[in-house]
């Protein structure tokens, strides 16, 4: 995958990580102490953040790569 695809990747999941955001404090979960650690969307920001950065490295391995190519 090049990494131009990579980042429109990352984008597109840092805009679905928005959207599950600005939903998370509205919800009635988050009223409690320990709340995040029962919410659904909670755990969905966090596999979305996971496949951001797995994203991320894979971009940094490539942009590494074509440097030492260079």
């Amino acid at each position: 995958m090049s990494i131009s695809k990579l980042e429109e990747e990352v984008e597109k999941l840092q805009e679905e990580r928005e959207e599950l955001e600005s939903n998370c404090d509205t919800l009635d979960i988050c009223k409690e102490d320990d709340g995040c650690s029962k919410c659904d969307v909670y755990n969905k920001i966090e596999a979305v953040d996971e496949k951001i950065e797995e994203l991320e490295d894979k971009i940094e391995d490539l942009v590494s790569a074509d440097e030492e190519d260079d």
